[in-house]
Formats: C-alpha cells, structure tokens, sequence
C-alpha cells in the first residue's frame, strides 16, 4: 500500500480538505484527489464523501483512519532505524487534558510549543469530564490517575498533593478548624462522585474526610469552579496543589489543617495507547511537557 497516499489521506481526513491536504504534501489539487481515488480503489471503499461545498469523512473512512496513521507510525520507525534521519514530528497530535489543568500550566505554553514544531497542528479537548482515550482516538492525554487500562501505558509527569482550603474571610467567619474531626461543623464543597477520602498527618496520623454529597453545600465537577468557590467563601474544600498554589501565594485562600493533606496517590499521567511505536509528534510533545512541567512543577517553585 502506497504510503504517500496514506499520508494524503490521515492529511484531508484532519482537515477536511482535499486540495489543502494535496498543497502540504506539494500536490496539485487534480493530483490529490487522482491519488485519494486510487487509494479507496484498492482498499474498495469510499473513505471520503465529496461534494462541491465540503469534504466529510465516511463511516469506512473513520474505522480506516486509526489503522492509516499506524501503519505511517511504523514506516516512519522503521525508517529511522535505518539511518534515514530522525523521523519528523508532523501532522496533527489529539490531545486531551483536564481542562482546570490546561488554562493554568498548558496553554500558556502551547505558543512555545507550536513555534519549536512547525509541522505540527493541535486538536485539543480540555475537558474534567471523563473520557475514554481510544474511543476518542486520542494520540496522548494527560490524567490525575494510575493507569487501570492494560491497552494503554503512561509515563509520570509530575506528583500531586492534595490539600484542605478556605478563603480568609470564611475562616473569619466560622473559625479554623484544629483537628479533622472540626470539619463536620462547617461548610464543605465537593467534587462529584469523591466519596471518603483519607487525611494523613505529617506525623503519619490518619483520619476519614467524608463529605458525602448530599451534606455538602456546594458539589463541582469542575476544578477551576470549585477554587472560584472556596475563595468567595463558600465553605472548606479539597484541591490539587496545582490547582490553587497562585491563590495560595497571593492571600486570597488558606491552608487548612496544613499539618494534613489528602492521601488519594494522584499523580499526574501522561496516556498514550499501547502500540509498537511512539511516533515522533507524540514523543516530542511528552519530552515537551516533561522539559516544561515535569522536571520542575511550577506550583513548587
């Protein structure tokens, strides 16, 4: 199977597009689509419906799709393992990251990014709702979990706290608590679905943080609104420690219990499906993330 073909088809599949495929490949727009009708030929489908105001994709073109980009994958391994030069980083990278995650520590760099790597296009969904890498055929995502997919591998970007918070004037209000066993006498926010988590003491103590949803004055299923939450005063609440180490520098929220934080073993992952190869856009955007977060977290510094 012709390759270059391929490569044309994974190009106007992402865009949309068949003369702006052909024009980043240095085809003509009679070439490209001369080359894409060879192709659904041989395989004898029709990967991409045509028409005068638009391309769209076909059924048999998605379920195509995945197994194209793979087969480029290993082509372009197998080539650097011959001596043909470090295969290129092009072509688009799906990505998918907790979105409270994303506008504070990966948007920020995605200009930077994007300027090392000019052969590269992002497809990005930044998202705290739940989602399943392969069905979405996302390239690598970033997770606040341990792997429990054995189709998928991982590598760690960097360890995650989790911490207990308030704004001052709450505090102010309803007093600070001493012991974990103060919280049942104040305003708790919760994440849905958190359920009972542990608290551990410097000193190794433990203890229970149960908030169950239904005793909660406010639950979330958005990190970056439940910060907006706790600093407004709405109660006490727990949070990654990247998620308000800017809010707590600045004043506007307050360890409590700092003596304790949340054991729940999250780190932060980054996911990418359990294949032969790594292929060059996914590596450089994990060497990427790692470079910039990973070997030096920002909310340590």
């Amino acid at each position: 199977m012709d390759t270059d073909s391929l490569r044309l088809f994974v190009r106007a599949a992402e865009k949309l597009n068949i003369s702006a495929a052909g024009r980043d490949l240095g085809l003509a727009p009679a070439v490209a689509s001369a080359r894409l009708a060879r192709l659904e030929h041989e395989v004898g489908a029709q990967l991409l419906h045509r028409s005068t105001r638009k391309v769209s994709i076909s059924i048999e073109g998605e379920e195509f799709l995945p197994f194209a980009r793979e087969i480029l994958a290993q082509r372009d391994a197998a080539m650097a393992a011959l001596g043909h030069g470090r295969a290129q980083a092009e072509g688009t990278i799906r990505f998918a990251a907790s979105s409270t995650f994303a506008q504070l520590y990966v948007a920020p760099l995605l200009p930077e990014f994007l300027a090392r790597n000019p052969g590269l296009r992002l497809d990005l969904r930044f998202s705290d709702t739940p989602f399943d890498l392969l069905e979405g055929s996302f390239d690598l995502a970033l997770r606040n979990s341990a792997l429990d997919d054995s189709s998928l591998k991982a590598r760690k970007l960097a360890e995650v706290r989790g911490v207990l918070c308030a704004s001052p004037d709450y505090l102010a209000r309803r007093g600070t608590p001493a012991s974990p066993a103060d919280l049942a006498d104040h305003d708790l926010l919760a994440f849905r679905s958190m359920g009972t988590r542990t608290l551990i003491s410097s000193r190794g103590e433990k203890a229970e943080f149960a908030c169950p949803e239904e005793n909660c004055r406010v639950v979330i299923d958005d990190g970056a609104s439940m910060r907006f939450a706790a600093i407004a005063g709405l109660g006490i609440s727990p949070h990654a420690d990247w998620n308000v180490e800017q809010a707590l520098r600045d004043g506007t929220l307050c360890r409590v219990l700092p003596e304790w934080h949340v054991q729940d073993n999250t780190a932060l992952w980054l996911v990418y499906p359990k294949t032969n190869v790594l292929t060059a856009k996914v590596r450089v955007l994990i060497d990427f993330l790692v470079e910039k977060i990973g070997r030096d977290p920002p909310w340590l510094q």
